[in-house]
């Protein structure tokens, strides 16, 4: 990895057309990650009040004084129903990464809360695997493993972009590797994919969070390009956080007897 200078330019940049300080180029830098951040943070907040809501009109105390399933969870994790909430996720996600050039501000700012939603349902089910306490250590672990990255690949005067490629190239592998044990379905292959995915989605939260204030300069100009480019950052890194947290849950989380 090379030292370079991600703002030499920054008094020329945006594509502005126009000299400006460096004082307001980097307050213009400062309002556009946190908008990302902003926008990444909300639509956890969405995920995890659907996940909490759905479990609760999911599970009842049983006649043993154990969980049991309302017919609303049976419905989405045991029916055939869970199919359907397990891939529209990937659904909004195609969705928002195909359209979202042609797609209004709004249009897209109300898609991207409504797969925070729907990915929230997808989630719910690991209230009804693990424990509380233990989903509650591991989310903190992850949102302080999350910052610690975010920040150093925002700080960082080393170049990235080595190693957000090998990340790529993990992450298909990680891909090809989930869907054969799908037929294997063999544990020591799973806790590999759980290990090398925890490894592969640290290095794309530096690589991404780099990338995403790098790119500043390409849609500063444009006030609705910039807004639309703030949503899509944010979906990179909540996806980043979300497959983070449930690979690290996976590894270390106490599960319901």
């Amino acid at each position: 990895m090379a030292d370079f200078d991600r703002n030499a330019y920054a008094p020329y940049a945006a594509g502005m057309g126009r000299t400006i300080s460096a004082a307001q180029y980097d307050q213009g830098l400062r309002s556009y990650m946190l908008g990302i951040y902003n926008h990444m943070s909300i639509a956890l907040a969405i995920s995890g009040l659907v996940a909490i809501g759905a479990f609760m009109l999911g599970t009842t105390t049983g006649a043993n004084g154990r969980l049991a399933l309302t017919p609303f969870g049976a419905a989405i994790w045991t029916s055939p129903l869970k199919w359907a909430v397990m891939l529209a996720p990937l659904a909004f996600v195609f969705l928002l990464s195909f359209r979202w050039e042609r797609m209004s501000f709004g249009a897209l700012l109300g898609t991207f809360y409504g797969f925070a939603a729907i990915m929230g349902l997808s989630l719910s089910s690991i209230f009804v695997i693990y424990k509380l306490g233990s989903i509650a250590q591991v989310f903190f672990i992850t949102a302080a493993s999350f910052g610690a990255l975010s920040l150093f690949g925002y700080t960082t005067k080393k170049d990235l972009s080595g190693v957000g490629k090998f990340m790529i190239m993990g992450l298909f592998g990680l891909v090809i590797a989930g869907l054969v044990n799908i037929f294997m379905q063999s544990s020591a292959l799973q806790f590999a994919i759980n290990v090398i995915g925890v490894l592969v989605f640290a290095g794309l939260t530096a690589w991404d969070t780099q990338r995403l204030k790098e790119e500043y300069d390409a849609v500063a100009g444009d006030q609705v390009l910039l807004q639309k480019w703030s949503l899509m950052g944010a979906l990179t890194l909540y996806l980043n956080f979300i497959n983070m947290f449930q690979m690290l849950l996976s590894l270390f989380g106490n599960r319901n007897e």
